[in-house]
């Protein structure tokens, strides 16, 4: 098995388990009788399927999956990318890199296996861009916190918010007379870094809003409140075919936007979201349902009535929540039919 004693021209499907220098290869025939199981360096992982007949080949949609789709297609495969929670059902016993592989070849052959689309370098570019903002965003929050701390420790406290953390530095950069000389020298760097960072993530912005202007997917979905250009780019670059989804609620559902169930004997058990799929997505979407309800006052479309209405008899983070997997099924609509929000129920 795997001693080149075998015909491997008779390859029909190969699991290929990804790292960073050796990689395991598991390769069935057409009966499902194992031709191959065996690591390969890196070095030799393209001239190893230059060899094989043009097959059906199974990768967990990881670091480096789309690079290495994109040249095992150019080699002629039928290349298909799972996300990785669908292949861990399939691995029997142990976990080792031979087992991930078969598993990952069994499961790639499944009929009701969910594939991932494999993106171009292009596409990857400009999930970077939100990748590097949110990065950014993430690193500025952690100075504004450590800021406001050591501030608490020589007495100075200000209300919550990035506006009021702000104003802290301010002070540091204008020598308040509370700050000792001392403390304002420590926290400096903390400063001039908060100021960098501000100066990146708006470059980021400028970026993602010229991306979105250029893109129709991403002009349409910006008709829907709530959602601006940092959400609109993320959705049309994260959702290539809308047509996998069979329906609005799947859709919300990969976006962890709808209850988990626990349900069994015709008894269903919801309970809270269950915070699956795409963190990034789920994340804006909530963000802009929070918009929506701050402004549901001065605008009367469908959505925001409908908002108001909920928020007589419900708190306002679960409306936000609500809403934003509305906006979800929304964002499927207009995908799928090319059209723009019209202030309609959906």
């Amino acid at each position: 098995m795997g001693n080149g004693t075998v015909d491997m021209s008779a390859v029909a499907a190969v699991g290929l388990d990804l790292a960073k220098h050796v990689f395991q290869v598991h390769a069935v025939d057409a009966a499902g009788r194992v031709l191959a199981s065996k690591s390969v360096r890196r070095k030799d992982l393209l001239a190893f399927f230059e060899k094989l007949p043009g097959c059906l080949v199974g990768l967990e949609a990881c670091g480096s999956a789309h690079h290495w789709a994109r040249e095992l297609i150019r080699l002629g495969h039928d290349v298909r990318l799972m996300p990785p929670a669908y292949v861990k059902p399939y691995v029997r016993r142990q976990k080792n890199d031979a087992a991930d592989a078969a598993a990952i070849c069994e499961a790639v052959t499944r009929p009701s296996m969910r594939f991932v689309p494999v993106r171009s370098v292009e596409n990857q570019a400009v999930l970077m861009h939100h990748k590097v903002r949110e990065l950014l965003v993430a690193q500025r929050t952690q100075l504004l916190n450590a800021l406001r701390g050591h501030l608490t420790e020589i007495g100075i406290i200000t209300a919550q918010g990035p506006n009021n953390a702000r104003s802290l530095a301010a002070h540091v950069m204008d020598s308040h007379d509370m700050i000792p000389a001392g403390v304002r020298t420590a926290l400096m760097p903390l400063v001039r870094q908060l100021h960098l960072l501000d100066e990146e993530i708006a470059e980021s912005d400028r970026t993602i809003q010229a991306i979105a202007k250029t893109d129709a997917t991403a002009r349409r979905l910006m008709s829907i409140p709530g959602i601006g250009p940092v959400t609109a780019s993320a959705i049309a670059a994260s959702v290539q075919d809308i047509s996998v989804f069979s329906g609005p609620r799947e859709f919300a559902a990969f976006l962890g936007l709808t209850p988990r169930q626990n349900s069994s004997g015709g008894r269903e058990r919801l309970g809270r979201v269950s915070k699956m799929g795409n963190r990034y997505l789920r994340k804006l979407l909530v963000v802009g349902a929070h918009a929506v309800l701050y402004h549901r006052k001065v605008h009367k479309d469908a959505l925001r009535t409908w908002a108001s209405h909920l928020m007589e008899t419900k708190p306002f983070k679960l409306v936000a929540v609500a809403i934003a997997n509305k906006l979800a099924r929304i964002v499927f609509a207009i995908l799928r039919g090319g059209t723009r929000y019209a202030g309609v129920n959906a």
